[in-house]
C-alpha cells in the first residue's frame, strides 16, 4: 500500500485565490470534496488521485472559515478491512480546526442497526463535525529557555475545570484557552514554582455513545478524533478558526512567563471507538490502513479498551502522526509531549511490542522532534503492553512503582526503608538517567492527593455505573474515618499526610508531577474515575483552596528549595563518591548517603529491617550539603546529625510537621534531633564551619563500628540485597 510521498499536500490550505484539499485514501475507488455552508447545504467537487494514494483537487475562491468535509469511496467488504460508505461525511484527518460535536442520535453508524456488516445508506452530515479551512498565522513565541527535564516541576491540568470557577478569571472567559493564560492564573502558577504545565488533551475530542446515553459527557478528553485541531469547545470566542489563534495567545503567555506547555496526546486510538460505533474520520476512510484489526479484519484489534487501536504499523498512518507532532511544535508552540497508552504506538504488524520500532526512531532523529520533551505512559492492555524503564535515554516514563511505593510508604503499607531509598534516588532500578522518572503520587485518573487521605473506598455513583468503574487498588488512607470530618485532629492529620505526599515528591530525584489543585486541597468528593464529571466533581474549587494554604505555602517552598538547591535534582544518579572542590582537592564530603539517625551511615542490618519507619538522605556538592529526614512512624523519633566533617551546622528550610514540633535556629554537628511523627525534615547545611578533610585515621573517629573494615563504604540498597 503506497504511503504520500509528500504529506505537506494533506489537509486544507489557501493559496493563489484559492484553497487546495489533500487526502490520503489509498483503497478508495473515487473521493468527492464535500464543500458546506452555514446552512448545511452542499458543493460536492470530485478529487483526482495521485500515484501515492494521495487525492488532490483546487477550489478557487475559498476563504478562511470554509466548512468541508469528504465522502469516500470504494467497496462494502468488511472481510477485507473496508467499510467505505459515502453517505457518511468524514472529517478531514489533516483538519486544523473542527467545529463541534457529534449528534448521537443521527445517521452517524456505517451501518445498520441490525447488522454491523450490513451498510448504512441515510446521509450523516447533519450530525456530525465539520472540518474548517484556517488561514496561516505566525507560530506563538518561543520560550526563552527550554530547560532540562530534571529543572522541570510539572503540573497537570484541564484547560476547562482549572478555572471554570476561578474568581479572578472574567466569566465569558473561564474554561477556555484565554482562561488559562490570565494573569490571575499565571501568577499562581509561578508563585508555586510550577516551570511545566501538562495539558490534558486539547486535540478535538468527543464524546463515546453510551457516555451520552447516560446524560453525560466525556471530560478528560482521551477520545480524540483531530490530531491537529485544537478543540473547539475550549474556545472563548468561536469555533470556525478561532480557537487556533486562541490556543497560539495562550502559549504566548505561558512562555513569557517561563512555563513550558506540554501536551498529553492520544494517538492510540480515536473517538470513533470500535467498529460497531460511528463513523466519522478514520473508518471512512480506510479502516484496515488507520486501524489495527483481527487476523478476519472485520473486527478492531484493541490493545487500549477504548475500542480501537491506530496502526502506527502503517507507514502512512506514522507520517501522519509525526506531521502532527511537528505541527504542535513548529505552529502551535509546545514544548513536549505525554503520550496517552504509549505502547501501542511502538506495537509492529503482528502486535507486538517493539522498542526498536520506527517511531522512537523518527523521534530520535527528527531535527524538530529531537528537541523538546517526550515522555511515556508506558504502558496499554494488550499482550507485553506494561514497559516501564524500557523506553531509553530519549524518553522520560511515568514512573507507577515510584506512586504505589509513596503512597504505601506514607499509610504505613511497607516493610523498611529499603524501597524508599530506591525510588527517593530517581529509580536507578528502572531508568538509565534520574530525568527519565517521572514521579508522581497522583494523576488525573485516580484519587486526588486530599481523597488519599479521606477515603478507603471510591464513591463513584455520579458516573452511573453503580460504583463499579474505576480502580479499587487505591492504595489509600482515610486516616480513621471514611469521608469529610468535622474532627480536628482528622483533618489535621489529613493536612500533614498530603504535605508528606508533597514533600517527598519535591526532594525525589527525577521530575515530580502534581495534578492541579493538590496544592490547594482539592477534593472530587472521592470519585476516583471523573473523566465523564465536567461538573464541581472535578473543577478545581477556588473558595475550597482558603482552608488548604498550608499546602500552596509549603508547595512554594519545595519548588524554591528545589530550584535552588542542584543536589536535589541531579542529572545523573549519585554514589557515595568524595565530593572535590573547584581544584580537585577532597572535601571530606560525600554526593549521597545514607544516614541511620544513630549517629552513622545506613549498614546492612539497617536495611533489612522491616520495622524501620525512618530514613535520613545526605546529598553535597562543591556548595552545598542538604539532609532530609522521612519518618512514617507515627511516634516522634530521635536521630542524631552528621558529625562536622559532613557539615557544620544545619539550618531547618523545611518541614511537614507543626510549627511547635520542630526547634527553632541552627543545630549544631552531631546533635540531636526529634523527628515528629508523620513527617519529612528538610535542612540546608552550613558548609563555611567544615574542617579540612579528616585523614583516615581521624575519619575512623567519627564513624560507628557497624561501617568499620571491609564494609566501610556506605552500603547503599542495592548492595545490602
Amino acid at each position: 500500500m503506497p504511503s504520500p510521498t509528500d504529506s505537506s499536500v494533506l489537509g486544507a490550505q489557501l493559496m493563489n485565490g484559492g484553497c487546495r484539499f489533500g487526502l490520503w485514501a489509498p483503497r478508495a475507488s473515487q473521493v468527492e470534496l464535500a464543500l458546506v455552508n452555514t446552512d448545511r447545504s452542499q458543493r460536492n467537487v470530485h478529487m483526482e488521485m495521485g500515484s501515492d494514494g494521495v487525492w488532490v483537487v483546487f477550489v478557487d475562491h475559498i476563504t478562511e472559515g470554509q466548512l468541508y468535509g469528504f465522502r469516500v469511496h470504494g467497496p462494502w467488504d468488511p472481510g477485507a478491512g473496508m467499510r467505505f460508505n459515502p453517505a457518511k461525511l468524514l472529517m478531514d484527518p489533516y483538519a486544523r480546526a473542527i467545529t463541534a460535536g457529534v449528534d448521537y442520535s443521527g445517521p452517524i453508524l456505517d451501518h445498520t442497526e441490525e447488522s454491523n456488516y450490513t451498510p448504512d445508506t441515510r446521509d450523516s452530515a447533519s450530525a456530525v463535525p465539520m472540518s474548517v479551512v484556517v488561514r496561516s498565522t505566525p507560530a506563538p513565541e518561543p520560550i526563552a529557555r527550554r530547560r532540562p527535564i530534571e529543572e522541570c516541576v510539572i503540573y497537570e491540568t484541564h484547560v476547562k475545570g482549572y478555572t471554570r470557577l476561578h474568581p479572578l478569571v472574567p466569566e465569558h472567559l473561564r474554561g477556555s484557552y484565554a482562561g488559562l493564560s490570565y494573569p490571575a492564573v499565571i501568577e499562581h502558577l509561578t508563585s508555586i514554582g510550577v516551570n511545566t504545565i501538562e495539558l490534558l488533551p486539547i486535540h478535538h475530542f468527543v464524546s463515546e455513545p453510551f457516555i451520552v446515553g447516560k446524560g453525560l459527557k466525556n471530560y478528560w478528553g482521551y477520545n480524540s478524533l483531530g490530531f491537529f485541531a485544537p478543540h473547539a469547545a475550549y474556545c472563548s470566542v468561536g469555533t470556525t478558526g478561532e480557537q487556533v489563534r486562541e490556543f497560539k495567545e495562550m502559549v504566548t503567555q505561558f512562555h513569557r512567563a517561563g512555563i513550558e506547555v506540554l501536551l498529553d496526546v492520544v494517538y492510540n486510538h480515536t473517538g470513533e471507538g470500535g467498529h460497531e460505533g460511528p463513523t466519522l474520520c478514520f473508518r471512512g476512510i480506510d479502516h484496515n490502513t488507520y486501524y489495527r484489526l483481527t487476523n478476519d479484519h472485520r473486527n478492531d484489534y484493541d490493545v487500549t479498551g477504548c475500542g480501537n487501536s491506530v496502526n502506527t504499523a502503517n507507514p502512512g498512518v506514522l507520517e501522519m502522526i509525526a506531521d502532527s507532532l511537528r505541527y504542535w511544535v513548529t505552529e502551535m508552540g509546545v514544548d513536549g509531549f505525554r503520550y496517552d497508552l504509549a505502547t501501542t504506538l511502538i506495537r509492529d504488524a503482528d502486535h507486538g511490542v517493539d522498542q526498536n520500532h520506527p517511531f522512537k526512531k523518527l523521534i530520535r532523529e527528527d531535527p524538530v522532534l529531537s528537541q523538546v520533551k517526550h515522555i511515556a505512559e508506558p504502558w496499554d492492555l494488550g499482550p507485553y503492553g506494561y514497559q516501564v524503564g524500557r523506553w531509553g535515554d530519549d524518553w522520560s516514563c511515568w514512573n507507577d512503582r515510584y506512586r504505589n511505593y509513596v503512597r504505601d510508604f506514607w499509610r504505613g503499607a511497607t516493610e523498611g526503608v529499603h524501597e524508599l531509598a530506591t525510588r527517593l534516588s530517581g529509580s536507578d532500578d528502572l531508568y538509565g538517567f534520574p530525568g527519565a522518572s517521572i514521579n508522581f503520587v497522583d494523576a488525573h485518573d485516580g484519587f486526588t492527593l486530599r481523597d488519599l487521605v479521606t477515603y478507603n473506598m471510591k464513591q463513584n455513583q455520579a458516573n452511573r455505573e453503580d460504583n463499579h468503574d474505576g480502580s479499587n487498588d487505591n492504595r489509600s488512607w482515610n486516616c480513621g474515618w471514611e469521608g469529610e470530618s468535622e474532627d480536628p485532629a482528622v483533618n489535621a492529620l489529613r493536612h500533614r499526610q498530603i504535605r508528606n505526599f508533597l514533600a517527598t515528591l519535591m526532594t525525589s530525584a527525577g521530575v515530580p508531577m502534581i495534578v492541579a489543585g493538590d496544592e490547594l486541597g482539592r477534593t472530587q468528593q472521592g470519585n476516583n474515575n471523573a473523566y465523564c464529571q465536567d461538573s464541581p466533581i472535578s473543577w478545581v474549587d477556588w473558595e475550597e483552596a482558603k482552608s488548604w494554604t498550608d499546602l500552596t505555602d509549603l508547595m512554594t517552598t519545595l519548588s524554591q528549595l528545589r530550584a535552588d538547591h542542584p543536589t536535589l535534582r541531579p542529572t545523573t544518579y549519585r554514589q557515595r563518591e568524595e565530593v572535590l572542590d573547584a581544584d580537585g582537592e577532597p572535601t571530606g564530603r560525600v554526593e549521597l548517603t545514607w544516614l541511620s539517625g544513630q549517629g552513622g551511615e545506613m549498614a546492612a542490618e539497617d536495611w533489612h529491617d522491616g520495622g524501620r519507619t525512618v530514613l535520613g538522605r545526605y546529598t553535597s556538592d562543591e556548595h552545598e550539603a542538604m539532609l532530609v529526614w522521612y519518618n512514617r512512624g507515627a511516634d516522634p523519633i530521635d536521630v542524631v546529625l552528621p558529625s562536622a566533617h559532613w557539615c557544620g551546622s544545619w539550618t531547618m528550610v523545611a518541614h511537614t510537621a507543626e510549627p511547635d514540633e520542630v526547634p527553632e535556629g541552627p543545630l549544631a554537628a552531631s546533635s540531636s534531633l526529634v523527628l515528629p511523627p508523620r513527617s519529612v525534615i528538610i535542612l540546608e547545611g552550613d558548609l563555611t564551619a567544615v574542617p579540612e578533610p579528616a585523614t583516615q585515621a581521624d575519619e575512623a573517629d567519627h564513624l560507628t563500628s557497624a561501617q568499620m573494615g571491609p564494609d566501610w563504604a556506605a552500603i547503599s540498597p542495592a548492595t545490602a540485597e
